[in-house]
């Protein structure tokens, strides 16, 4: 062990370390300059820009540089059909001749999606509904309905749509909505030829007010009253009325349902 540390202090082993090391050290400078001049390291031509253009003048441009390319296709909304949308490698990247240019253009043509589900949603409901369908929302107009903006149709070009039809994405939507007026309008009741104490419980039911009651002809017993017009009146071509509205009644005396028999009952005494 004693010869191994006094070698290891000779001229011989400095001489022949610092020779295996100068060796190594070749070997890395030479691997990596030669690497480097076979690959032709720093050189090359740049990429150009091509993202923008359309995908007739991106390829027209790579044919004149000597690129080789390969083009894939997407659909993105309010974005132009045939445009570059990505580009790989980027702009301005140096390459060896013949590099293949990676690019992605917007599609052409949407994809059909489906309309979704949107009966009883809310307007707003619609609205996210659809953006995450990829559709817009166009026109909006109201009809008749008990639940303001609540949608009651789907149209496209006119037409009223269901769902799960099919629609190119990116489709701009009309949408018939609830006006909220069936809220504020009621049924018209049918009070002729009803006793005067039926005929105020079925308007107070309805979400009427009885209005001025007018007597016609003899009164001899006031709890004995029957309709005999009223205003406004329900009829073919008015059905309903406001909430509150004031009902006015005409009224006269109901004949007893027992003079039939006093009469038969006299007609049999000798």
């Amino acid at each position: 062990m004693s010869k191994f540390w006094t070698y290891l202090k000779t001229k011989d082993f400095r001489n022949h370390l610092i020779g295996a090391a100068g060796s190594v050290l070749a070997v890395i400078l030479i691997a990596y300059l030669s690497l480097g001049y076979y690959t032709r390291h720093g050189s090359g031509i740049p990429v150009p820009k091509l993202k923008g253009l359309s995908i007739d003048r991106a390829t027209a441009i790579l044919d004149e540089q000597g690129f080789r390319y390969q083009i894939d296709s997407v659909y993105v909304q309010d974005q132009p059909p045939g445009t570059v949308l990505e580009q790989d490698p980027d702009a301005g990247t140096n390459v060896k001749e013949n590099r293949t240019i990676y690019l992605t253009m917007v599609t052409t043509q949407a994809p059909a999606v489906g309309l979704p589900d949107l009966e009883q949603s809310t307007y707003r409901e619609a609205v996210a509904i659809l953006s995450n369908n990829g559709l817009k929302v166009g026109d909006t107009t109201y009809a008749s309905d008990i639940a303001r903006d609540r949608i009651l149709e789907v149209r496209f070009n006119g037409q009223v749509i269901h769902t799960g039809q099919k629609l190119p994405k990116g489709s701009r939507l009309s949408l018939v909505l609830g006006d909220g007026a069936g809220a504020n309008e009621v049924d018209i009741p049918d009070l002729l030829n009803q006793d005067l104490d039926a005929a105020r419980f079925a308007i107070r039911g309805a979400g009427l007010s009885i209005g001025t009651i007018t007597y016609e002809g003899s009164i001899t017993d006031s709890t004995n009253l029957v309709v005999v017009s009223q205003f406004p009146m329900r009829t073919d071509s008015t059905a309903k009325t406001s909430i509150g509205t004031r009902v006015n009644l005409t009224v006269t005396q109901a004949k007893t349902t027992n003079e039939p028999q006093q009469q038969q009952q006299q007609q049999q005494q000798p």
